[in-house]
């Protein structure tokens, strides 16, 4: 008599006195997974334990992550070139005084760092 699993598809391998099922993961395709996508995957290990292990034992967590990558990319971006519009760091203040632009843009690409960290990885 064959068990469920044999019966669904499922093959053991003989190890010492006992049979272990093959079981293995579902190939996932090969996305780039950045420094975002690496901080949702600390992020949701360390608080939603749950949620993680359920996306790596049905083989999206990798495709999890690097959507998440793409979502903040995209989203950093966007807020980079509005809050530049919006407070008027142009390529002419850069020609003018790029101490000031450099020191302008650092600060517009650390506030669109936290809103991208609250809103995408920690969401």
């Amino acid at each position: 008599m064959k068990s469920l699993f044999e019966q669904l598809g499922g093959t053991y391998t003989r190890q010492g006195d006992y049979c272990l099922p093959d079981v293995c993961l579902p190939p996932e395709e090969e996305r780039p997974i950045g420094v975002y996508g690496q901080r949702r995957r600390a992020y949701l290990k360390e608080h939603h334990r749950v949620l993680y292990y359920n996306l790596l034992t049905a083989g999206t967590l990798d495709g999890h992550l690097a959507d998440i990558e793409e979502q903040a990319q995209e989203l950093f971006l966007r807020l980079v070139k509005q809050y530049a519009d919006t407070e008027g760091v142009t390529e002419e203040v850069k020609a003018n005084d790029p101490q000031a632009w450099v020191r302008k843009m650092n600060g517009i690409r650390h506030r669109a760092n936290e809103v991208v960290m609250q809103e995408i990885v920690y969401g």
